[in-house]
C-alpha cells in the first residue's frame, strides 16, 4: 500500500500547490553531519568494537538494527515513525542526497535554505552569502516579517543566512542572548555559557543551544524557525564515536521535548510541521574514514530527511525505491507557509511529504 500511495502522490503532486495546509508554523532542525546509517539502522557494530565504547554498547546495541534504531532515537522511531514520514535508507534504495558538489556545511546550509547548489558557494569562511533564502524571503513579506529566527550551535549562520541583508535573528556560537526582561532562565544559560570551557572551532554545546531556542520560543512566537545542532559534527571529526552517539541521542531527546511542547500550546498544536535533516553525509566505515566528509570522501553526499505535522501522511518509514534531494526542503518549507519563493533553480517540494 506504502508503495502505490508513495507512486500516486509523486505522479499526482502537481495538484498539491492548490492545497489548502493546516500548517501555519514550520521548525527546521538539522543535526550536523549525522549518518543515515545511525538514523536507519542503529549503532555500527564495527565502530563499536574498542574497549572504551563498552557502556554505549550496553545503552544502544542489539542484534536488530530496528531496535537498535529505536534505543537510539526513541522520538524518531516513535513518534516520527508512527505520524509523520522518514526517508533516506539506503539498504531499501531510498535515497537522500546533497546536490552540491562539495559535501561540507557551508554549501550543503545555503542549499537548505536557498534550495539550490551554488558553486561559488566552496568554503566554511565566514563570509555573506550572496543567495537569498526562503528564511530572508520570509522575514521580508508582510506575514511573517520578524516571525523568522534561527538558533544554532556553529557560528557561520550569520553569514550563511546573511544577517546584515536579511534582518533575520540569529543568536550562534557561543554568544549570549540581551536578557532586557531579567528572565531567569536567560541569566542561567547566559552564565552557563560564559562560564563553560568552549570547544576550539566557535561552536556552542547543543544543549545550551536547545534551551536558547527555546526560550526564544516562548518569549517571541515564531512562524518560521532554524534549530541547527553541531556536536555530532564536531564528536565525528575527533573520531569520538560514543560521544557521536550519545549526543544524537541526547538530541533526540530534547527534539522529542520541543514536539510536546509544542503540542501543548494554542499557537503550535496540530498547526507546526517539524522537518529533520542534515547538511552532509560521512565516510561509511573506519577504512573509509566515517569521521570525515568532503568531495572525495564516498557517502558524504548521503543524507536523510524527517517530517512530521498536520499535512504529513503518517507513512512511517519510507521503505520502497525513490530519491529526493536536500535542495527540495526550501521550497517545502515556501510551499506549507504559503512564502512567495520565486527561484527558478530550487528543488521542488517533497509532495509526498506534505500532501494529505
Amino acid at each position: 500500500m506504502k508503495k502505490i500511495c508513495f507512486g500516486l502522490l509523486i505522479i499526482m503532486g502537481i495538484t498539491a500547490n492548490a492545497q489548502s495546509y493546516k500548517t501555519k508554523n514550520v521548525i527546521l532542525i538539522t543535526l550536523d553531519g549525522f549518518r543515515w546509517q545511525e538514523v536507519f539502522n542503529g549503532p555500527d557494530s564495527s565502530l563499536l568494537g574498542r574497549k572504551e565504547l563498552a557502556d554505549v554498547k550496553i545503552l544502544f546495541w542489539t542484534n536488530s538494527p530496528v531496535e537498535s534504531r529505536k534505543k537510539l532515537l526513541p522520538f524518531f522511531w516513535t513518534e516520527i515513525a508512527s505520524q509523520g514520514q522518514l526517508y533516506g535508507n539506503r539498504d531499501k534504495q531510498n535515497l537522500v542526497n546533497v546536490t552540491n558538489k562539495y559535501w561540507f556545511s557551508y554549501p550543503g546550509y545555503s542549499e537548505l535554505f536557498t534550495g539550490f547548489a551554488d558553486d561559488s558557494v566552496d568554503s566554511n569562511d565566514k563570509k555573506n552569502n550572496p543567495n537569498i533564502s526562503v528564511f530572508e524571503t520570509a522575514n521580508k513579506s508582510e506575514t511573517l516579517k520578524d516571525k523568522v529566527a534561527a538558533v544554532t550551535s556553529w557560528d557561520c549562520f550569520p553569514y550563511i543566512l546573511n544577517t546584515s541583508r536579511s534582518g533575520i535573528y540569529v543568536n550562534s556560537g557561543n554568544q549570549l542572548v540581551e536578557n532586557s526582561n531579567n528572565s531567569p532562565e536567560l541569566t542561567l544559560l547566559n552564565d552557563l555559557v560564559g562560564e563553560t570551557a568552549h570547544f576550539e572551532d566557535g561552536v556552542r554545546y547543543d544543549i545550551y543551544t536547545f534551551h536558547y531556542a527555546m526560550e526564544y520560543i516562548k518569549a517571541n512566537h515564531p512562524r518560521l524557525m532554524f534549530i541547527g545542532f553541531d556536536e555530532t559534527d564536531d564528536y565525528s571529526h575527533e573520531g569520538k564515536y560514543d560521544r557521536y552517539l550519545l549526543t544524537a541521542h541526547q538530541s533526540d531527546k530534547v527534539i522529542g521535548e520541543l514536539w510536546n511542547w509544542l503540542q501543548s500550546h494554542d499557537q503550535y498544536k496540530d498547526q507546526t510541521t517539524l522537518i529533520l535533516t542534515c547538511d552532509h553525509g560521512r565516510g561509511q566505515s573506519e577504512n573509509d574514514m566515517w569521521h570525515s566528509h568532503g568531495e572525495k570522501i564516498k557517502g558524504s553526499d548521503q543524507t536523510w530527511l524527517a517530517i512530521i505535522g498536520p499535512d504529513t501522511k503518517a507513512f512511517g518509514e519510507i521503505n520502497v525505491p525513490g530519491q529526493i534531494y536536500n535542495n527540495q526542503v526550501a521550497m517545502t518549507i515556501a510551499q506549507l507557509l504559503k512564502i512567495d519563493y520565486k527561484n527558478p533553480k530550487a528543488g521542488k517540494a517533497v509532495l509526498s511529504a506534505i500532501t494529505k
